[in-house]
């Protein structure tokens, strides 16, 4: 039997609206705003229980150490952590906000994971993102491949690639440019590479696009993908504030929902049926239907799209329901037996809906077994994460806060003993150091 798990990043302890990421709308205009970590942090439980509770294999992956004290001191900072906290926040403050960033929450940009299906070794293949194209996540490959290797770290069943060579020619952002068509899960599958630009193409677009075609094909190629299919991002999409393809197309299995101003090549849907054969089901939104302003606002095209008893069920923001136009479209949509929506409001006003917070690892049933077991949700698990959160979570957060050593020990301290609940060994900087 093979599955998809859906592993979910944990919000972290210094969740906040720093407003950083370019053409994220939702995220800039909320940027500076108070946060509250602790909401954001049970929200994003309650949606991962409420889909192990369905019947799905669901993971949990841990948040990253922030701030992110190596790189201030990279940056000339010196000292103890006190006083490069002192420093950062009286001198440099937006340093201190790049790299407090509480963007690693969004595993959709973890990495791009390829199925052993789908591989010429018969491996799990994983490319951390290196995510250059922004400053502040572009410190996340490191810390994020030592994760990926503490819960998948047999080798005979997965191979870890390193992130990408650092440069513009190789902007790599994850599965979120990334999505997997096939049968079922564990049949061959064509995986589709989408991206915005190729090498040394800087367009005049308001928002530069992240993903290149280097980036995906060289990924493609490292993972030895069977089946890879290219496809260029709409220009208009991408002026519209549609940084990621998982903002306006999803697909699960032999089904693929995308929006008219998905894609350049009005070909492709064509292109991926003469591949996958009969029974590739597809479905497209008109911009009539949902303006791409729409689209983006609601969040509607960043549902998770999970097989439940052979049920298609679209895990959506409860944003949808504030578009009418946007639930009568996903309610129109026969191929969709249920539509389930959740708040997850924190997430969604740093521009982060359901889909973003999840790292998609199709998994036979011998790799599932040779997966971290202690990472994967149960009853249990949710309940010591629960009040795990409630213990060392704040329900308030500034952007002054970020200069507060109280915040940082309480983070550290907070995932030192996640570490262990999580049984991931020591995966941060500040426990190899302390």
């Amino acid at each position: 039997m093979t599955v998809e798990a859906n592993f979910d990043g944990l919000v972290g302890p210094t969740h906040n609206y720093g407003g950083l990421g370019s053409g994220n709308l939702a995220s800039l205009s909320n940027a500076q705003s108070v946060s509250n970590p602790r909401q954001a942090a049970l929200q994003g439980l309650a949606k991962a229980k409420a889909l192990a509770d369905l019947g799905l294999t669901q993971g949990i992956l841990p948040p990253h150490e922030r701030p992110y004290l190596p790189k201030l001191r990279q940056d000339g900072l010196t000292g103890n952590d006190d006083q490069v906290l002192f420093q950062a926040a009286n001198r440099t403050p937006q340093l201190l906000q790049t790299y407090s960033s509480a963007a690693a929450m969004w595993t959709a940009n973890a990495a791009t994971v390829s199925p052993s299906a789908d591989t010429a070794d018969g491996r799990v293949h994983f490319t951390p993102a290196n995510l250059v194209a922004q400053p502040h996540r572009s410190i996340e490959g490191p810390v994020t491949a030592r994760i990926l290797r503490a819960v998948f770290s047999n080798t005979s069943y997965f191979h870890h690639h390193p992130p990408l060579p650092i440069g513009m020619n190789f902007t790599d952002e994850g599965a979120a440019n990334h999505t997997r068509l096939a049968r079922s899960y564990g049949d061959p599958g064509i995986e589709l590479f989408v991206w915005g630009r190729k090498a040394n193409d800087f367009t005049a677009d308001p928002y530069l696009p992240r993903q290149s075609y280097e980036a995906s094909a060289e990924v493609a190629r490292l993972h030895g993908v069977l089946r890879p299919v290219f496809a260029k991002q709409h220009p208009a999409a991408i002026a519209a504030g549609v940084f990621h393809n998982d903002v306006i197309a999803v697909g699960d299995r032999d089904f693929f929902l995308h929006h008219e101003l998905a894609f350049a090549d009005p070909h492709l849907i064509e292109r991926l049926r003469s591949i996958f054969g009969d029974g590739l089901i597809t479905h497209m939104i008109t911009n009539e239907q949902v303006p791409l302003a729409d689209a983006i606002g609601s969040y509607v095209f960043n549902s998770q799209l999970v097989a439940i008893d052979g049920r298609r069920v679209l895990v959506a923001p409860d944003d949808v329901d504030n578009y009418p136009n946007v639930r009568a479209a996903i309610d129109a949509i026969d191929a969709i037996d249920e539509i389930v929506t959740f708040d997850l409001r924190q997430s969604m006003r740093n521009g982060g809906g359901p889909a973003c917070l999840r790292l998609r690892v199709v998994l036979t049933e011998d790799e599932l077994a040779n997966t971290n077991q202690a990472c994967l949700l149960t009853p249990d698990l949710f309940s010591d994460l629960t009040d795990w959160v409630h213990r060392y979570y704040r329900d308030r957060l500034t952007p002054d806060d970020l200069g507060d050593y109280e915040l940082l020990a309480e983070s550290k301290a907070a995932l030192h003993e996640l570490t262990g609940i999580l049984h991931l060994g020591e995966i941060y900087d500040f426990q190899k150091t302390e």
